[in-house]
Order: C-alpha cells, then structure tokens, then sequence
C-alpha cells in the first residue's frame, strides 16, 4: 500500500487510513466538549496485512494535525497514542490531567459507545 490517505469521518468518530480502496487501519475518538473541548483517541486499530507500514504513526500525528488546526487539545486513552505523544513532544504536548480525567468520565458514562 504506497498512497495513503486520511480522512476524518467526524460523524463516525473515526480518523481512517485509507489507500487501495480500503480501510488499513483507523483510531476512533470522541470529542469532549466539558470541562473543555479536546479530542479523545480511544482505541488505534491497523488491519494485520498492514501493520508495521507506519500506519499507526501516520494516523498519531494527524490525530495531533486535526487538534492543532481546530485550536483543541488532544487527551488520549489509547495506549498506542499515549506511547507515541510522549515520543513526539514536539507535535504531541502532554495532556492537561483534567481533560484526562473528564475523558475517563465521559468513556464510564458511555460503556457501550467504544
């Protein structure tokens, strides 16, 4: 897979990785609107046929992009983008432990939702 593309489905909570006509991976979030707004990646997934192509990374540092260009910090659940930020302080500033805390709170409100 050498053209990758990825689009943000918003309305699905989704980050996607897409090239060839199919899905390779995605991160799925959720937007916390209270104590502030900030994007929530809760699980990373790449498809078995493409992983350790990058993917993961490459979806990471969008996740990171979308934030930056909405004005809206990033509060990850997801292990593999807490392990990722804090290997790319440059693009990934810690998360406020607060949003962190409200993130959590918003997940236990919603078990069925992830």
């Amino acid at each position: 897979m050498s053209d990758i593309e990825i689009r943000d489905d918003r309305a699905a909570g989704r980050l996607e990785a897409v090239g060839e006509g199919e899905v390779a991976g995605h991160i799925e979030y959720f937007v916390l609107e209270s104590p502030a707004r900030a994007l929530v990646p809760v699980h990373t997934i790449v498809e078995p046929a493409h992983e350790g192509k990058g993917i993961a990374g490459s979806l990471a540092r969008e996740l990171y992009a979308v934030a930056e260009r909405e004005g809206i910090p990033v509060a990850p659940l997801c292990p593999y983008v807490v392990k990722w930020a804090e290997r790319h302080p440059e693009v990934a500033p810690p998360a406020d432990p607060e949003l962190l805390e409200a993130a959590k709170d918003w997940l236990r409100a919603h078990p069925g939702r992830f």
